[in-house]
């Protein structure tokens, strides 16, 4: 067992009260243990599943299924056919907001979905799976992480999408009040990678985390500007310092107003004590995930949803995926 350094000690007095969940908390960063794997079924889930599952939590999607420890789902047949997408229960609890606004829960169809920060593409997919839009763009900034972005829409067989490859600002002044649901899952100090086993250097320093907080301010303006009248703007992260996650919020309700945060229901056992929004996190003392942060944003504005271009898209990148509507 390592030791914790003080700036990780300062933080968990800052988002725990008790002794105990403070312990807790250090303890699954410096010492961490396995998480159970997870995968979002992309197709059909086969009547007789090929893995070992674990029991479902109560708000689990139907097409998640969390995996007994030993499995490596990425090594079967069925992952390369794209029957299924790997990912961390931690991105299924932050994605899982958007339950509220399912087919099931809700007659406002979600018909067009903007993934701001998409690679590897483990939000998008989940939004395409549950939501059915009849447009994805997902959009990734870094070049050299559209491979696998690309790579994944193509093994899943995602289809009405659009990959694009440009800067937050660009979308703000070119497509504004469009996406009836825009993905923020903003780049961030990524804490939560100690948990996972992973380095992170400098993960808790104050001025990393202010350098990433002022880059999140910037990218979330810009995406509330993207969501059309009475659409969702979904905002998440991997890490744990509230500048990076309930301090965004606050300063985005302040600069944007129209914008009110959801109510989550199923996730009100995770509720954040640190902010009045309703807002949620993941701990990794869980045994769930590494940890999560997750808020659903509604714009209250009554204006007209205004139509997307696809040849304004088509300008942003050469790489383009398939764009068939439904």
């Amino acid at each position: 067992m390592g030791k914790p350094s003080n700036l990780l000690l300062k933080l968990s007095r800052r988002i725990f009260e008790d002794i105990e969940s403070r312990e807790k908390f250090v303890e699954a960063l410096i010492n961490p243990k396995p998480f159970h794997p997870c995968i979002l079924w992309c197709r059909e889930k086969p009547q007789n599943s090929p893995f070992d599952t674990e029991f479902p939590i109560d708000w689990q999607p139907d097409f998640i299924d969390r995996l007994s420890l030993a499995t490596k789902p990425g090594k079967h047949p069925l992952h390369e056919q794209g029957y299924f997408y790997c990912l961390d229960f931690s991105s299924v609890f932050a994605a899982s907001s958007l339950l509220t606004i399912s087919p099931q829960r809700t007659s406002q169809p979600v018909n067009t979905i903007f993934d701001m920060c998409a690679a590897p593409g483990g939000k998008s997919i989940f939004a395409w799976k549950l939501l059915q839009p009849n447009l994805l763009i997902s959009n990734e900034v870094i070049g050299k992480r559209l491979g696998m972005l690309i790579s994944n829409f193509k093994r899943c067989h995602i289809n009405a999408h659009t990959i694009v490859n440009r800067d937050s600002s660009i979308f703000a002044e070119n497509i504004s009040l469009s996406s009836n649901l825009v993905i923020v899952d903003a780049p961030c100090s990524g804490q939560s990678l100690l948990a996972k086993g992973d380095k992170a250097p400098g993960c808790f320093h104050p001025t990393t985390i202010n350098k990433n907080a002022n880059r999140q301010k910037r990218i979330i303006a810009n995406s509330a500007k993207i969501v059309a009248p009475q659409g969702y703007l979904s905002y998440t992260t991997c890490t744990y310092s509230p500048e990076e996650n309930e301090r965004i919020c606050e300063w985005l309700l302040k600069k944007f107003p129209q914008f009110r945060a959801i109510e989550i229901n199923h996730l009100q056992a995770y509720r954040s004590q640190l902010t009045s929004i309703p807002c949620y996190r993941m701990f990794p003392q869980s045994g769930l995930g590494a940890g999560a942060f997750t808020v659903l944003f509604q714009n209250t504005e009554e204006k007209a949803v205004k139509s997307i271009n696809i040849e304004i898209l088509s300008s942003f990148t050469n790489i383009i995926g398939g764009t068939t509507h439904k």
